[in-house]
This record gives structure tokens, C-alpha cells and sequence, in this order.
């Protein structure tokens, strides 16, 4: 059993481990690969623009974290093509067709990012280019495993020509097109061309030689080598065609419907999920992803054990059909628990309206298990994951439920993220976060920040005032933004980008939204009047940050508009997305200009 992790910084001892990792697998398999390459890797990942590129690096890793294989791919944003620099599995890994599922995840990141191709360097197959015969078994095997995804050496050209007399290597530039049906022009195949030179080899390289070789493609559009090695077979994995519109990974919690409260005045209804969806499903922008169950030991590192065992049995011996709402609150003596799990209800719960019933721990559960997927999706690459669940879990603490929930499922998500990276939660719900902030109150891997009603008029009433900003370690890494009862939006959104600011500062690679509806207009929660233009605008803020983004829902219970605003929400975040990847081509251009 293995996984597909994607890299984006050397932050997180996780991180750093499987780089020392990569950099041994790169000493044993490329010995061509000079000390001072392998070393520049971290420094690649801290800093694109000094490259003047994105370094992203995959690994495929075992359940004990145990690197099997990598590929270090180059995202080059203002000629929106990548350079696959090395792909490779570890030494005395054989079978399982590693290298092909390495490099399939390298292909489908390049069509989720828009790119024209991949191009990449290659031993060639040709004996009058090589120096030692020996190598040409293992490179015609080369070219025909990447000749099955239709890559191919591209024609008329000298970038074989040796840099040195007295280099010996030569290679062949290869291209693949995704499938896409796509021609590559003269003018764009040597700005790509120019870019791999300089960016690369620009120590190696004169500008006479990089001129030269650039100047040498000639064909318009480029041709490329006739296929070699017989028919070209399907990938084994195959890309969907509209990938580049499928950004977003959904793990619904189908399980929910079992949590059904009938009881006079509970909105927290099971038509919530499917209204959402319902809107979801027209914007082409999901692909869905079935939950798998999380640990309970991950669930019991974010809640209390004694709390989570509580929960579970209690819902177990409740009658179906019966709730359990708590009366009696003995938090004078903690010490002391009483028997009866009816009483000792209030002894967990910080209100009179949360039940607890046969199902609540279950779907409770299930909605962990969605967000926590979610994230993993995140680890493997995705941009944007969506936990579609109820019940709802920012309101949950470390030992106490309410406010309709009873896990906090982006808490667990974020706890679990943190060993790849730092993280931030952002909860955008009407009501305070007072469980995600209580969980991490005093860490600082954890950004925690809410942007809600001011706790004087809103749920919980006890906590989400502007001057809880954390403890010890976690002191000055919670930050709320309580506003009046009746906001402007445009007060609003001047908070959003005040939160958003300090979310850049803090520089996570992953971003947790606490994404509740219940600031919309009507919503019978909230007093606020938002309507579909500000959640779109909202979505769009958010997703120019650039950081990969887990979207647990929340709350919402106008269900008239929240599937409208979901996809608002949703249409602004992809927009968002690629307006931030735009600017980062603008960037990466001005670099060069100023080089």
C-alpha cells in the first residue's frame, strides 16, 4: 500500500524527511545529477522566483512514510507548459508500475493546471548518438514507455548539440501533449526552448549556444518522431478529458440522512446537503470522491477520549427515535461525573437545543471521515477539496458538544494536515468558531481566525470577542473578527481581506474554510444579507491566496437560496484560483525581463 503526496515546501519534518529521502534516491539513480543540483531542491521549493519556477515534487510513500519513488516536476507559469526534471523509484523497488502511476499524477496536474505539454530529456535510441552501446536497450525501454502516452522526441532541431567538445551525453527533447488535440508553434516552441536553457543550464549555457538552439526549430507548428514502438497503448490511467474544468474534489457524506431531527424549531436539516448539490452539479467543476474511514486515534488527538467514548455510547443505548437534551449541567465537579448518561449529557454539552440520538454519533463520525479524506485528497494533489456534511462540527471543543455539533471535523482535518505543513483554518460562518478555537488555543502550527457575529447578539455568546488571541505557544495565532449585527458587506469584505493578510504572513501551505451560508439573507440564524454576488465575491477573495483549499461545510439553513450560494461561493474560488495563477505567470515574466 502506497500513496501519492505532493510537495510544496521543506516547512514540516514529514516534508523534510521524504526530501532527504528524494535526494538519496537521486544520488543512487542519477549519477549524472551533480552535488549541488540535488542539494538546490528545498531552496527551489522556498523560493520559485528565483528559478523562475514552481518546483512541485511527488512522492509515492508507504504507510511507515518510507519513499518508494518520486518526480520532481517544473511548473513554468508564463509560458504555462511543465518540465519534468527527474521521475525515478527507489533503488530495489520493482514492480507495481510505480513509474507509471508517478508519472500519470505528473500528467494529470499538468492538464489540471492548463498546460500545453510536458516536455522533458530523454538518452536517446539512436546508435550513432551514443558514446556507450550498452545504453541503448535501457533507453529504447525509456521512450517506449513514455511513447504510450503519445510522448515523442520532437524533430528538426539541434538540442542534442553538446553544450562542451567534451560532453558525451546527449539527450533528446520530448514532448507530451496530455492527449490534447493541440499545436505547438515555432514562436512558442522556442520561448520554451529559451526558458528550459536559461532556467536549467543558464550556468552551463552561453547565450550564442542558447540562441542557436532555439533558432534551429523550424517546423510550424513542431513534428514530432514517428511513433517507434509499434501501436500506441491506452495509459493504463486515463485523464478525463474536461480535467481542467474538474478541479474540485467533493466527498459527500451520504450517511447524513440517518441524523434527521424532527423536533419543532430544529433546522439542521437533511435537505441542506441535497439542495446543495443539486446547484453543485451544474457547474462541471467536481469530481466525486468516496469517504474512507479515518483512525479513531487521529479523532481522539483533536477531542477528549473520554468524550469521544461518551458520545458513542450514549448514542448507542438511545431508543431509536428518542433524543436525549441536556437539563443539567454539573460543571462544578468534573471530577465527579454522574452515572446516569442522561445527566451526565450536560456534563459534555454547552446548550439545551444539541440532542443526542441514535444516529448523531454516526453521522457525526462520518463527516470526520469525509473531511479527512478530503484533505488526504489534498496530500495527493487536488487544489480544492469539499466536505459536504452534516451535522456541522466548529461549535464542537475538545470536550464538548453544541450549536448542532458534535465533531469538529475541520479541526481533525487541519490536526491531520499539520504533520505535512503549516496550516490555517478560516471559519466564515455567521456563528464563532468557539470549538475550533478552543482546540488550538494554544498552538501555533494552527492559525486559527473567524470572521462572525459579535458574540453579544450571536451564538455562543461566550466566546469569539476580539481579545482571545491564544495561550503560550498559540499566543497571537487565534485571531477573531466579531462584527455588528447588521454588517455591511462591505465591511465584510474589507474583514475577509484583513483575514486573508494574515493568513499570507502566516504562509501555510493549507488552508482549512469553515464555509457557513448562514450569513445569507433570511437565513433563520443570522442577521446578516448576503446574496449570491457576495458569496461569489467572497469565493473569488479566497482562492487568490494560492494555497490549496479543504471547504468543510457548516451552516446554512435558508434552504431557498443555499444551494444558489454554494455555487456562487464556488464560482468565485475557481475564478479566484486562476486569476492567482495568471499573476503568478505576470510575475514570472517580469522576472525574467529584469535577469
Amino acid at each position: 500500500m502506497f500513496r501519492i503526496r505532493k510537495i510544496h515546501d521543506d516547512v514540516s519534518v514529514a516534508n523534510q524527511q521524504a526530501l532527504r529521502q528524494v535526494a538519496d534516491i537521486m544520488r543512487d539513480q542519477f549519477p549524472l545529477a551533480t552535488p549541488e543540483e540535488i542539494a538546490k531542491l528545498p531552496g527551489q521549493l522556498r523560493d520559485p522566483m528565483k528559478y523562475r519556477f514552481r518546483s512541485l515534487v511527488f512522492v509515492a510513500e508507504d504507510l511507515r512514510d518510507k519513499v518508494k519513488g518520486f518526480a520532481l516536476f517544473l511548473h513554468m507559469p508564463d509560458l504555462q507548459f511543465g518540465y519534468l526534471e527527474f521521475i525515478s523509484v527507489a533503488p530495489g523497488t520493482t514492480g507495481g508500475g510505480l513509474g507509471g502511476i508517478l508519472y500519470e499524477r505528473v500528467r494529470e496536474e499538468a492538464l489540471s493546471l492548463g498546460l500545453s505539454g510536458v516536455f522533458f530529456e530523454v538518452l536517446p535510441d539512436e546508435p550513432h548518438l551514443l558514446t556507450n552501446p550498452e545504453l541503448l536497450p535501457q533507453n529504447s525501454a525509456r521512450l517506449r514507455f513514455y511513447e504510450r502516452y503519445g510522448a515523442r522526441p520532437i524533430l528538426n532541431k539541434e538540442f542534442e548539440t553538446p553544450v562542451t567538445g567534451a560532453e558525451s551525453n546527449l539527450f533528446f527533447l520530448v514532448v507530451d501533449t496530455l492527449g490534447q488535440d493541440v499545436a505547438i508553434s515555432r514562436l512558442k516552441i522556442r520561448k520554451i526552448v529559451r526558458a528550459i536553457l536559461e532556467r536549467k543550464y543558464g550556468a552551463l549555457c552561453s547565450e550564442e549556444y542558447i540562441a542557436a538552439v532555439a533558432k534551429s526549430f523550424q517546423d510550424d507548428p513542431i513534428k514530432l518522431r514517428e511513433p517507434r514502438y509499434g501501436k500506441r497503448k491506452a495509459a493504463v490511467y486515463e485523464i478525463p478529458k474536461n480535467a481542467q474544468a474538474k478541479r474540485i474534489a467533493i466527498v459527500v457524506n451520504e450517511g447524513h440522512e440517518i441524523h434527521h431531527v424532527r423536533d419543532r424549531g430544529y433546522v439542521e436539516a437533511p435537505v441542506r446537503v441535497a439542495n446543495i448539490r443539486a446547484e453543485l452539479d451544474k457547474t462541471g467543476f467536481f469530481y466525486n470522491v468516496k469517504p474512507r474511514k479515518s483512525s479513531d486515534k487521529l479523532l481522539k488527538a483533536v477531542h477528549d477520549p473520554q468524550y469521544v467514548d461518551y458520545l458513542r455510547q450514549a448514542c448507542e443505548r438511545v431508543p431509536a427515535g428518542k433524543s436525549i437534551y441536556p437539563a443539567v449541567f454539573p460543571l462544578h465537579n468534573p471530577l465527579r461525573q454522574p452515572r446516569d448518561l442522561d445527566i451526565r449529557a450536560g456534563y459534555f454539552c454547552m446548550d439545551t437545543f444539541t440532542p443526542l440520538n441514535k444516529n448523531a454519533y454516526l453521522a457525526a463520525r462520518g463527516a470526520v471521515d469525509c473531511a479527512v479524506t478530503g484533505a488526504q485528497e489534498m496530500l495527493g494533489g487536488s487544489y480544492f477539496a469539499y466536505a459536504l456534511v452534516r451535522p456541522p462540527g466548529h461549535h464542537a471543543e475538545r470536550r464538548a458538544f453544541g450549536g448542532f455539533c458534535y465533531f469538529n471535523s475541520a479541526a481533525v482535518a487541519a490536526h491531520f494536515l499539520s504533520r505535512y505543513g503549516r496550516s490555517a483554518i478560516l471559519d466564515l460562518d455567521f456563528h464563532h468558531g468557539n470549538g475550533t478555537q478552543d482546540i488550538f488555543y494554544d498552538r501555533d502550527d494552527v492559525l486559527t481566525l473567524s470572521i462572525h457575529g459579535h458574540p453579544s447578539f450571536a451564538y455562543p455568546y461566550f466566546a469569539g470577542f476580539a481579545d482571545e488571541t491564544g495561550i503560550s505557544a498559540g499566543a497571537g495565532f487565534n485571531v477573531n473578527y466579531p462584527l455588528s449585527e447588521k454588517c455591511s458587506v462591505t465591511r465584510y469584505q474589507r474583514t475577509l481581506e484583513r483575514a486573508l493578510i494574515r493568513i499570507r504572513t502566516h504562509q501555510p501551505a493549507y488552508l482549512i474554510l469553515a464555509l457557513g451560508l448562514d450569513t445569507a439573507k433570511d437565513d433563520p440564524t443570522g442577521t446578516w444579507t448576503f446574496g449570491v454576488a457576495d458569496f461569489r465575491d467572497n469565493g473569488r477573495a479566497v482562492g487568490r491566496l494560492g494555497i490549496p483549499t479543504l471547504i468543510v461545510q457548516e451552516g446554512g439553513y435558508r434552504t431557498r437560496t443555499l444551494g444558489q450560494n454554494a455555487r456562487a461561493f464556488f464560482e468565485g474560488l475557481v475564478a479566484g484560483r486562476r486569476e492567482y495563477t495568471d499573476k503568478m505567470g505576470v510575475a514570472v515574466r517580469k522576472k525574467t525581463s529584469t535577469d
